[in-house]
């Protein structure tokens, strides 16, 4: 899923307004970060297009776009590789810059709750909005199985500070979590384009990760 132009993507969404350019800027600043391997630019190309995909399906039509579309933008903007403390910081600044930009209280709301779903894509049953964006978020897991590859030696640059034997443990505790669901995705579609090719993707990288913890 390549091909979205950021910048332009912002535009149509936040218009042009000051307001709007200066927080587009600090947005695509924060995502182009050094740190970052995984949650790039490209990360937020892919989601915006996923999500995007998500948005037309049958019921997607009860979806706020424009919530789903803010909280993409926002979901990884804080990245620090602290779980749960980065999805939290990334949604107060997301009431802060909204804030700024004179959106609606209540769309500040709903993109700041959106965002904190992102901690562990638990969308609830008939929360539309939670299940496009968390199905958006994982799409990478149902990539080719190369295109997967790349996305998980990205993970593990992105913690390249911990020692190989505890962020294994801590990847595979991860990635169980994700096989124990009865399902990865909320959304009809997502089951369908990318259940099964997630599924095996993550199911390999658990044994790979295994084979070098033994044989390490």
């Amino acid at each position: 899923m390549t091909g979205t132009d950021p910048a332009a993507e912002w535009r149509r969404l936040a218009g042009e307004g000051p307001e709007a350019r200066a927080v587009g800027e600090e947005l695509l600043r924060r995502w182009s970060e050094p740190h970052r391997s995984h949650h790039t630019l490209a990360h937020l190309r892919d989601t915006l297009r996923a999500a995007d995909l998500l948005l037309v399906w049958d019921g997607g039509a009860d979806a706020d776009a424009d919530a789903v579309r803010y909280a993409v933008w926002f979901h990884d903007a804080v990245y620090e590789g602290r779980p749960g403390e980065d999805e939290e910081q990334s949604a107060l600044l997301a009431e802060r810059m909204l804030g700024r930009m004179g959106v609606a209280p209540t769309l500040i709301g709903e993109v700041a709750r959106l965002v904190r779903l992102t901690t562990d894509h638990h969308a609830e049953a008939g929360d539309h909005e939670g299940a496009v964006l968390c199905d958006a978020d994982l799409s990478v897991l149902g990539s080719e199985p190369e295109g997967y590859l790349t996305y998980a030696a990205a993970v593990r640059e992105e913690y390249r500070h911990v020692p190989d034997h505890l962020f294994r443990v801590g990847r595979i505790r991860v990635l169980k979590s994700l096989l124990d669901a009865p399902r990865l995705f909320r959304t009809e579609p997502g089951r369908r384009w990318w259940e099964a090719r997630a599924r095996a993707n993550v199911s390999a990288e658990v044994e790979r990760l295994r084979q070098a913890s033994d044989e390490g």
